[in-house]
């Protein structure tokens, strides 16, 4: 045989051997109770329990907590009811705000309508009038606001307007409206 393969052999005998010993302990260990003679007198009765002044003490840590932690619990409750006021009275006044919005708007689209119609009513004066009369009119006006009635107007009667105009004044009031909606979204 190989030198290598006798000492393999020799830890297999020896880890064999430590597990024999192993199981010997283990079972010399429970063999004295077992060959204990009966004979023994038994151990001296437990005496008394002594009184202990640690459960009273458990107890009355107990109770403190419990009273702590009840405590606790009511305020948690008051909390809770004085939330659930708060969102009542939050949920009306949403409701309140929500109710003068909507009067707010009807009262802004009334006068964005009135608005509209004294501007449309004052843009069928200017149509109804004399080209002459009304380009002396639009001379007068900033650009801006000429503009804007101008936009409004029949194109043969912004025309006619324009045709009445100074060249420069006329040509303020082109560039105004041609530019207006250059960036606007085309679609």
């Amino acid at each position: 045989m190989s030198p290598l393969r006798r000492q393999g052999r020799g830890a297999l005998f020896i880890v064999a051997m430590l597990f024999a010993m192993s199981g010997a302990l283990r079972l010399g260990s429970g063999i004295g109770a077992a060959l204990a003679s009966p004979e023994d007198p038994p151990a001296e009765p437990a005496a008394e329990p002594a009184t202990c002044e640690r459960p009273a003490a458990l107890s009355e840590a107990l109770t403190l907590r419990e009273d702590r932690i009840a405590a606790r619990e009511a305020a948690l409750q008051d909390r809770l009811a004085a939330l659930a006021l708060a969102d009542e009275a939050i949920t009306k006044r949403m409701a309140e705000m929500q109710a003068m919005e909507d009067e707010l708007r009807a009262t802004l689209s009334l006068a964005d309508n009135a608005a509209e119609k004294d501007i449309s009513s004052l843009a069928a004066v200017y149509q109804a009038m004399k080209p002459k009369d009304a380009a002396t009119l639009f001379e007068t006006m900033s650009p801006e606001f000429a503009a804007g009635f101008l936009s409004r107007l029949s194109p043969d009667s912004a025309a006619a307007i324009l045709s009445a105009m100074t060249p420069e004044a006329a040509y303020g009031i082109s560039v105004i409206v041609a530019g207006r909606n250059v960036g606007a979204p085309t679609e």
